[in-house]
């Protein structure tokens, strides 16, 4: 039988308390109805206490943090409950962002509130519902524009935590993400292998010391991604 891909997984950073790793695309971060091959499992061959705390899309890419032991998974647990963890992502839309209507935010930051529901005759499937949707709050700014491939380099920043809600988010812009087979059209999902979408930075409070903790992931969407 051939290897699975990802047969094995270092992480970025260790201690007795957390794990961060920088996710592939096309890795489940916990085990599928019928795929067990996933982050979580690689993580507790290596180490047996690694317990989850949040996941990540199959095929976004990026930064993803596990427990080690019950405690400190109860803690890192209320941080993303409470929303005290810092998250932002990269991503590659179809069209030209740069012209879209500033907003009063410092550093061009712009916000998408619209609440999401699931879709269920299309589970899982997300839709934007005004009237039965989850309130869904992202911010973004747009960092680049290449026009080559008609596409803009965007940061994000979620500040609530939705299912596929940059997504979805950024389809209800009329931006949707290069590569993304859920949302996007076909001609942009055909415009690149993998979803252009990458958890680049990560900020949290350590479960033991309190110390605030700081990680970063290159995106590596270069000209072909």
């Amino acid at each position: 039988m051939a290897a699975k891909p990802h047969s094995a997984l270092a992480p970025l950073y260790a201690d007795d308390s957390l794990l961060v790793f920088n996710k592939p695309s096309g890795l489940l971060s916990v085990p599928g109805k019928t795929e067990p091959h996933c982050l979580s499992a690689l993580a507790q061959q290596q180490y047996a206490d690694a317990l989850v705390v949040h996941r990540l899309d199959m095929a976004t890419s990026g930064l993803l943090v596990m427990a080690r032991g019950i405690a400190a998974q109860r803690l890192l647990n209320a941080s993303f409950a409470q929303r005290r963890v810092h998250k932002r992502y990269i991503a590659i839309v179809q069209g030209d962002c740069r012209g879209m209507p500033a907003t009063a935010e410092e550093g061009g930051w712009q916000r998408i509130e619209l609440p999401i529901r699931v879709d269920w005759p299309r589970r899982p499937l997300r839709i934007i519902d005004p009237v039965d949707g989850q309130p869904s709050s992202t911010r973004w700014r747009c960092l680049a524009y290449d026009p080559a491939r008609t596409a803009s380099r965007l940061e994000l920043e979620p500040l609530t935590g939705r299912s596929h809600q940059l997504r979805v988010h950024l389809q209800a812009l009329g931006h949707p993400i290069l590569g993304d087979t859920l949302y996007a059209p076909p001609a942009v999902a055909a415009a690149s292998p993998r979803l252009l979408l990458h958890a680049s930075e990560l900020g949290l409070q350590h479960p033991k010391t309190g110390a605030w903790l700081n990680f970063c992931s290159a995106d590596g969407f270069g000209p072909e991604a």
